[in-house]
């Protein structure tokens, strides 16, 4: 039997679905389901994106993730024997490929806290599609360590790199990270990571979270500064991820108003989408002719509040522990780990992802765009997983 890790904290995650022992049984009770590259789900939507967090820890408190009056000095993060080691974050990625992933982005947390995850990049680089392709690897981080590490990221194969950065002012970034880290040392990350080759053809992404009534102001401030640098800047609604930010709908700024906010001062062209499952709604900077200036750029907005995009939402979670989250706003997860280290094979491993996506019929945003406001309130639904837990 198969060792049972310690029951995450009540204030992380509702609890999940224990498949420790009932996910070693999928690939003995069920049909195998070989690894074809076709996999969908109940919606008909296909399998093209594995988001893998690597560690739960962050050095940042910001409010909308980790805020510190629960994240504090006594908060007990998962243990190291009950992470995914390398080896078996590796494996569980091939199987994912053979299913049809083509993108792998490592997250957290702060991805880069994880010890030699250089070696964990180099690892996935090597995998390939059942086409012969490399997978599209790229990374999410809060910047605060990516000046020292970015060469090395590059080197080891890291292709893409998305910073998280909330506004421009120091004050402002200083009090939303909330352990007065200053905004220059993020933009000097930033910098290392375009100088270190990861910038390259469009690969380098700014994230800003836009929060009502606490950095709406610095949109225009963060557009002036990323225009023409060579770096997407991407605005995020407000979400009501996971149960301890406190969320509430008077805090979205709708992406529409973003763009109204933009085109006073900027003009803007609507761009076609990058890929198929694409979360940002692309906008060109123009030029006098009215047409898209690449050399100006790009901005984007993701509207998982006021425009859902569940219809066509491609991707899959591995956290940290091993469980496949299949939507970011999910309260159950599928326990891989069992498997893992339990003695299942491969084409096991890859059937029990199979039925996990096959079963999939998560649709969150949707439903919540239906539904009374008070229906959504924290204290009106269930506790979901952090995104601290599964990234974002």
């Amino acid at each position: 039997m198969t060792e049972r890790s310690p029951s995450p904290p009540a204030n992380r995650i509702i609890p999940v679905a224990d498949w420790r022992q009932s996910g070693a049984r999928v690939a003995e009770t069920l049909p195998l389901i070989p690894a074809q590259g076709q996999l969908r789900d109940r919606l008909h939507r296909p399998l093209r994106d594995l988001r893998i967090s690597v560690t739960d820890r962050c050095n940042f408190r910001c409010s909308y993730c980790m805020p510190k009056e629960v994240f504090d000095k006594n908060y007990p993060y998962l243990p190291h024997a009950s992470l995914l080691s390398f080896e078996e974050i590796t494996r569980v990625a091939a199987q994912f490929l053979a299913h049809g992933v083509r993108k792998i982005r490592l997250t957290g947390g702060e991805p880069l806290l994880r010890k030699n995850l250089e070696h964990l990049i180099e690892m996935l680089a090597a995998l390939r599609t059942p086409d012969g392709l490399p997978p599209d690897l790229t990374l999410t981080t809060n910047g605060s360590l990516l000046a020292r590490k970015a060469p090395a990221l590059r080197q080891a194969g890291l292709q893409r790199v998305t910073v998280s950065l909330d506004g421009l002012d120091d004050a402002v970034f200083r009090r939303m990270n909330d352990v007065d880290f200053p905004v220059a040392d993020v933009l000097a990350g930033i910098e290392a990571a375009r100088d270190a080759g990861l910038g390259a053809h469009g690969g380098l992404k700014v994230n800003m979270v836009v929060k009502r009534g606490t950095n709406e102001h610095e949109i225009l401030p963060m557009a002036r500064y990323f225009r023409g640098r060579g770096v997407t800047l991407r605005f995020i609604e407000y979400m009501d991820v996971g149960a301890t930010n406190g969320w509430c709908m008077d805090e979205v700024l709708p992406s529409a108003q973003v763009i109204d906010l933009l085109k006073t001062e900027f003009p803007l062209v609507p761009l076609e989408a990058a890929a198929p499952g694409e979360t940002a709604q692309r906008w060109g900077y123009a030029n006098p002719a009215g047409e898209w200036d690449p050399a100006l750029g790009e901005v984007g907005v993701i509207s998982s509040v006021t425009q859902a995009f569940c219809h066509d939402c491609n991707r899959a979670r591995l956290s940290t522990e091993g469980q496949v989250y299949l939507c970011l706003f999910a309260s159950q997860g599928h326990d891989l780990r069992g498997l893992l280290r339990s003695g299942a094979s491969d084409a096991e491993l890859a059937s029990a992802i199979g039925h996990i996506w096959q079963g999939r019929s998560d649709r969150y945003s949707e439903l919540r765009a239906s539904l009374p406001a008070e229906a959504t309130a924290p204290a009106n639904v269930s506790r979901r997983v952090e995104m601290s837990y599964i990234g974002g």
